[in-house]
């Protein structure tokens, strides 16, 4: 999605706003990561052919733990599907419209299925850890999905609200015991009406820590983030109540404040891991 006119610096600014780092190196790659933006709206051209495949491609040469690649996508094109996706994900709207929606998962079921049929134990599985590596691996596939799409100029958003009924999302999917959906991903051609902006992140010194972690560093670093996302809220003519502290904070306020509010080891239990 980057545009060959935008120069590195004016991504950065873009990026970072004031804080820009001092010594990045800038090739077509570094650009296309720093032009990364969420496409909510997309124009009802279809996509190239071959962009699915491509996508997983991409997806499948992302580092894996152990090769274990606990990890599946599930396609979703069909308008109906795509609708009662959408209303159990907070009824969004950017999941209908967008021609190609991904559900990813994390999938153990592969190897114990593997396993059985050559009746090999696989009780490792049933740990916590497994389930981890499963979620890990497919947010290592689902973002090398994300930057090919948008080096073939198309635009995505991730969904995370596909947990808010994990149950309902797996017998849509037709999901099979110990593979639980993950996060979602709409996928397609940005509506050029709409434009989307890059959203500013926070300065390096809040997130880069040298030798051990910092945090006295944190608290001059996240007033400074808050200026840029008031002058980004306004810019954007974004009606945000309060700074990034403010929203972050009622963001994480308790259970309540969560959109998947089911307790994840029931969940978990219910989709056939039987986690340890």
């Amino acid at each position: 999605m980057t545009d060959t006119t935008t120069t590195t610096q004016e991504l950065l600014r873009q990026r970072y706003g004031n804080d820009i780092p001092p010594s990045i190196i800038s090739t077509p790659i570094i650009d296309l990561l720093l032009s990364h933006r969420s496409v909510r709206s997309y124009s009802n051209e279809p996509l190239p052919e071959g962009t699915l495949e491509t996508m997983i491609a991409a997806a499948q040469s992302a580092a894996t733990s152990s090769n274990l690649q606990t990890w599946s996508v599930v396609a979703v094109t069909d308008p109906e599907r795509k609708h009662r996706l959408a209303t159990l994900a907070g009824d969004q709207n950017q999941i209908r419209r967008a021609p190609l929606f991904l559900v990813w998962l994390a999938d153990l079921h592969r190897i114990a299925q593997a396993a059985d049929a050559r009746q090999m134990p696989h009780e490792g599985l049933d740990y916590l850890e497994m389930w981890l590596v499963g979620v890990i691996d497919a947010a290592l596939a689902a973002q090398n999905a994300v930057v090919a799409a948008e080096s073939l100029g198309l635009g995505t958003v991730y969904i995370g609200a596909i947990r808010n009924h994990p149950l309902e999302v797996a017998a849509e999917l037709q999901l099979p015991p110990m593979v639980m959906p993950v996060f979602g991903m709409c996928v397609g051609r940005p509506n050029p009406a709409r434009p989307a902006a890059i959203k500013p992140r926070l300065p390096q010194d809040a997130v880069l820590h040298r030798e051990v972690y910092r945090p006295e560093q944190i608290p001059p670093a996240v007033e400074r983030y808050n200026a840029t996302m008031s002058a980004f809220y306004a810019a954007q003519q974004m009606n945000v109540e309060g700074d990034w502290v403010d929203h972050s904070a009622r963001r994480v306020a308790g259970p309540h404040t969560l959109s998947g509010r089911d307790v994840l080891r029931e969940v978990l239990h219910r989709l056939g891991f039987r986690l340890k």
